[in-house]
Order: C-alpha cells, then structure tokens, then sequence
C-alpha cells in the first residue's frame, strides 16, 4: 500500500526544499525524496573534507524579488555575512576586472590591441546584427568581435564544449543583458552619476552580495530542519524511478537501501531532470515527446578543491581563467566567499572548477589524478608553488548546466505543452527540472509560485514564465526599491 501525501517534492535542491517548506508550513502533508544520501541542497550543497567547506561553483545570495530575500531572512535569520564582490578574468597573466572596465581592459591590453578592440567595437555599433542567432553573434554586437575573441570565446567554449556558434543567443542574453562596451566606458567616465530628481547612485551591478557562514548548504540544511518541524517529511538515498499518473493521483516508486518504496500523491513537484522525469513517467509520452526529452543536452562539472598555505596570491571571490593552455575554467577562493569556510587560518581552500561531459576522459579521471592536474595548472598559472599545496579533494556534480543549443527551445516547448495537457498535476521546477539556465533564486521562485498555485486549487502564475523576460540577475536599476513580497521576475500567468 503506498504512503499518502498531499504533495511530493522530487529533489531536494532549492526548488524542492522551497516547496517543501511552504507547503509544511501551510499545514499540508508533504515528501521530499533525495537521492544523494548525505547532503541536501543539490547543486548549491557545501561539501566537507576534513573542515574545509566547498561550494559547489559558487553561491551569491542577491535577488532582486524582495519575496525571496524574505524568504532567506526567514530560513537563516543572522547567519549571513555581507562579501564584497570581486572577480576578475586572468588573461595573459595579468588579471582585468570583471565585469569589463574600459580603461582597466584597454590600458591592460597595450595600445595597438586597444586600438583595434575600439575599431571592432565602433564597427559593430555602427553595423549590428539585427538578429543575432548564436552567443557569438550577440556578445560580438555588444562588444565587438575582437573583444568577445579575447574576453568570452575561450571561457565560455570550455564551459559549455561547443562552438560559441552552436550556443544560443538566449543565454547570453540571460546571463549577460545590459552590458556593453559603450556602458563600461560611461561607467568608467561617470562612475558615481546619480538618478535624476535623487540622491540615488545609479549601479549597474551589484558590488556586494550575502552568504550563509558556512556556504548555501546552510540554508538548505536549515530548511530541512525548520520544514521538518512544521510537519513535513524528507527521504535521503532514495531514487525515482517510476512516476504512475491514473488520471487522479501518482504513485511515484523509489530505490535505495531498503529497497523498492512506493509513495501515493495528489502532486508532484519535481527537480529532477527533465528528460529523465518525462522517461519515467507512465502512460508514457508520445514518440516525439520522448524524442525530444532524450535530445536535452547537460554539461557536468567537477571541482577540485586544493588545500593550499595562504600567500595572499589573490583575493577574489572567484576568476575565470581565460587561457586555452590549461582546462580549468574557473577558480574559486572559498577563504574570500566566508573565513569559516577554512578551518586553519593559514591556509585557503581553493577550487579549481572543470567543465565536462560524463563520456569525456576528464570525468573518469581518478581523484588522485585530478588533484595531480589541477596542482599543475594552478602552478602553471602562478598563482601557487607546488609545495604550497597540502591537500585535496575532488566533486563532481553531474547534470550541472542544462546546455542551450540551437534546438533546445523547441524541445522544451514539445514536453511542456505536453506535460500540461495530460498531467495537470505534474509540477517541474528549478534549473533541471525545467531545462533552464536559472539562478538559485529563479529556482525559488518557479517553487514559490507552484506551491501558491496548489494552495489555489487552480493555476494563478504560469511558472515557465519566470526568467524568461531574460533580465541580467545582478542589474539593478533606480526603479527597482522593495515593495513587499512582490515578484520582478515576469512570473504572471
């Protein structure tokens, strides 16, 4: 006899565990089910080695919906810090500002570069793609193409393993709207220009952001805890792997140490991927439906975490490594994101983060291997000396980015269209489990919105809306004050 419940969470990432803990704390009988056995939090879990803390790619905590701030202040109350924002690109050893600086890049890259990044600039202000189709087309038309060659081309091809041509253009105008070489240049000239009628500064980016103690695992970890006291119930180390529709309930089968576990549920909200929950669900999809789940593409990700003495070498929070000599595409400096984050004041933790495909050499790897690599390149790029690197450890998250190729839209479209029509009781959420590029605040949101609609009883927030206005998250503009819990994210239904 399967286990009744009025809802359950698939995953228990920030989506789910959001769900979860607003469904519970509305009096609603709830299940979470987790497949990894140790951590909750998915991809922004904090992973532990020997007291040094890991961040799984780095984890700010900004929004600009005052609805999820409330949230976080809810859930973790005075276990933030406020960091100071720093990140910088390292090319050609030496480290440029990032987000660009026009003077800081230009002096940087020496005056006949300058030059000639200006004259690529002004020809793409003059002459733009009025459509540009791929990633490559639409940085080219903000920048210019010789810019985007030295300051996107290499990071972004080895985070994603394709041609910035084979990338969509929605992605980079999801992650990177509102730059430009043009306003890096006024920013530069009026740094502190205010809002006309006020004393506000304008600020294009965010230049501070908060981050739990011990990394965003804290949050989730206190989430669990506060959502299991209002009553709902979490399953460590169990996996999907059937979701049953009769027309009226699910019955959702799991595997894991105890064996096969049947659950029963009016709804089920689901962060699993999206390819493999529509594989998994009975009556099957259609042929193209199914056509379409099995041609998602996902990029996985591992982080290697070196334990290393402290030299001071750099203090961002993160870089990326813009040299194609090397395969790390990005180092973190957990000492910078929170000091409780290294047990022993005199070493740092840095993590060196690679981009991959499961069927890649790379992911296969063994640790001992990885940390061996990693070691190299991070002495190959100055930034250590051998002997300073003490210890390390190695994590790999798979399905890390849902990968936004030429086709993934219509796909997308095929299973959702699908989904709504024969399951309306069916709720994907998150980065994964909606096949989009989303923020862990996004992530939130799709969840906040779904519980309101089940709470409902009917559908209030059409919740693939959210994200899709494709607004640069750390943007902020002059109109954007705190209103209550409001939702900025173009979620209406």
């Amino acid at each position: 006899m399967a286990t009744p419940y009025k809802t359950i969470c698939i995953g228990a990432g920030p989506a789910g565990l959001t769900a979860a803990y607003l469904l519970a704390q509305a009096k609603q009988s709830v299940l979470v089910l987790e497949k990894d056995p140790v951590y909750v939090g998915g991809i922004s879990r904090t992973e532990q080695y020997k007291g040094y803390l890991c961040d799984i790619g780095g984890h700010r905590f900004f929004s600009k919906s005052q609805e999820v701030e409330a949230l976080w202040n809810e859930i973790l109350g005075d276990d933030f810090l406020e960091r100071p924002r720093k990140s910088r690109i390292f090319y050609n050893q030496k480290f440029f500002n990032y987000p660009l600086g026009a003077w800081d890049a230009l002096t940087k890259l020496g005056f006949i570069e300058s030059a000639l990044c200006m004259l690529s600039y002004f020809k793409a202000y003059a002459f733009p793609l009025k459509h540009p189709k791929n990633f490559q087309e639409w940085v080219a038309n903000q920048f210019g193409y010789r810019l985007f060659s030295i300051f996107f081309k290499t990071y972004t091809e080895k985070v994603w393993g394709m041609a910035c041509t084979e990338i969509s253009a929605d992605w980079a105008a999801q992650r990177i709207k509102g730059l430009s070489l043009g306003k890096a240049i006024l920013n530069a000239l009026l740094p502190r220009k205010k809002a006309a009628g006020g004393d506000k500064l304008i600020k294009t980016l965010i230049d501070k952001f908060r981050y739990p103690k011990r990394g965003p695992g804290m949050m989730w970890e206190t989430a669990t805890a506060k959502m299991q006291a209002y009553g709902g119930s979490i399953h460590m180390d169990e996996t999907v792997t059937a979701c049953h529709f009769d027309g009226k309930l699910w019955q959702v089968t799991t595997t894991g140490p105890t064996g096969e576990q049947r659950y029963q549920a009016e709804h089920v909200i689901s962060s699993m991927p999206l390819s493999a929950l529509v594989k998994n669900i009975t009556p099957a999809a259609a042929p193209d439906v199914m056509e379409a789940a099995c041609s998602l593409k996902y990029r996985d990700f591992l982080i290697v975490s070196l334990i290393v003495r402290d030299k001071d070498r750099f203090d961002d929070n993160w870089i990326y490594i813009h040299d194609p000599s090397v395969k790390v595409g990005r180092i973190q400096n957990f000492k910078s994101w929170s000091p409780y984050m290294v047990p022993d004041p005199a070493n740092n933790c840095f993590g060196m983060e690679y981009f991959c495909f499961d069927s890649d050499g790379l992911w296969h790897m063994s640790d001992a291997e990885l940390i061996q690599l990693a070691t190299r390149e991070l002495v190959q790029l100055n930034l250590a000396v051998a002997e300073d690197v003490i210890d390390g450890f190695v994590v790999r998250q798979p399905k890390a980015y849902p990968v936004y190729d030429a086709t993934y839209k219509d796909h997308i479209d095929t299973i959702r269209k699908a989904l709504q029509e024969h399951f309306p009781t069916l709720h994907p959420v998150g980065r994964n489990g909606m096949h989009r590029y989303n923020n862990q605040d996004h992530s939130m949101m799709t969840a906040m919105l779904t519980v309101k609609n089940i709470l409902a009883g009917h559908t209030l927030f059409n919740t693939w809306h959210v994200n899709e206005d494709a607004e640069y998250h750390e943007e902020i503009k002059p109109d954007d004050a705190p209103a209550g819990r409001q939702m900025p994210m173009k979620a209406g239904a």
